[in-house]
């Protein structure tokens, strides 16, 4: 593993074109790459735009099988070339099943594996439900060149339990590739802040850096607001983008710094886990 790595987060619009969304996340990843990012971060299902926010047969169509999917198949390549570590989000067909998933595709276009979105949302514009079954693979984390990355996808990110899980698997950094932006039932209802705030916790109280790539722009009656950043192990944001531009986002990270940090603050020291078994229930019933 090298001492330090340079992550990206990348944020964009799309379009129902999916050739053309595939497209412009392959000249940011690009762009990123120029800029001396290692592992890169794309938005969740960027081959097209979010269509959860209504429920529609036709879309089932859109979903493909890990080992035949083009976008995969495109990605392993890109990564080889640029010798860049990409969590590609895409829409999974298992037989019967449909998941929303990421691929961790290492920097020798190896994939590395699946992981498939845990938390599933449910609710006016965000009806992923109808779409995916909750995955069944866990939280995971790959060990690739540039270290070790643990992936939850957008509603994962609302989790602590989430983000402490993957830590203590061995993430050294936490990426959430996002879809997330107005809320059509209460058009006065902002949630940037409190989407930022609830990751920036998840870095403090796991001593660990979190990167966030969300999409941008008006779809259908929704929009979505952007604001993808980077926090460090502090959770201080050290990257941002606006709500209303695209692009690359770009920080760097040393790992002893943080294994360091990570240590003298006592947080995994002093856990007390016997005493967490309330956690692993439903409603609180031991």
């Amino acid at each position: 593993m090298n001492q330090a790595v340079t992550v990206a987060a990348l944020q964009t619009s799309f379009t129902q074109d999916k050739q053309a969304n595939v497209d412009r996340i392959t000249e940011l990843v690009r762009e990123a790459a120029g800029k001396g990012a290692q592992i890169i971060l794309p938005s969740e299902l960027f081959e097209s735009y979010y269509f959860c926010r209504e429920e529609r047969e036709h879309f089932f169509d859109w979903a493909h099988p890990v080992d035949a999917h083009p976008t995969l198949t495109h990605f392993q390549q890109l990564a080889q070339e640029l010798g860049v570590v990409i969590p590609v989000s895409f829409f999974e067909k298992a037989g019967p099943a449909y998941y929303n998933s990421v691929a961790i595709i290492d920097a020798n276009g190896e994939r590395l594996g699946i992981y498939r979105k845990s938390h599933i949302p449910d609710g006016p514009g965000y009806e992923e439900k109808f779409y995916f079954r909750p995955g069944n693979t866990g939280f995971k984390v790959w060990p690739t060149r540039y270290g070790t990355i643990g992936v939850g996808i957008c509603w994962d990110q609302w989790f602590p339990e989430c983000a402490r899980s993957l830590v203590l698997m061995g993430a050294d950094v936490l990426f959430y590739p996002t879809a997330i932006g107005s809320e059509p039932q209460d058009p006065e209802l902002d949630t940037k802040d409190p989407w930022q705030r609830v990751m920036m916790g998840h870095a403090v109280a796991n001593v660990v850096p979190v990167v966030a790539a969300n999409r941008v722009g008006m779809e259908g009656n929704q929009t979505f607001y952007g604001h993808s950043f980077i926090a460090d192990y502090r959770g201080d944001k050290v990257a941002e983008l606006p709500g209303d531009k695209e692009g690359v986002i770009c920080a760097r990270f040393d790992w002893a710094e943080i294994a360091r940090y990570r240590a003298s603050f006592g947080f995994f020291r002093d856990r007390r886990p016997e005493l967490y078994g309330v956690l692993v229930t439903a409603d609180g019933t031991l």
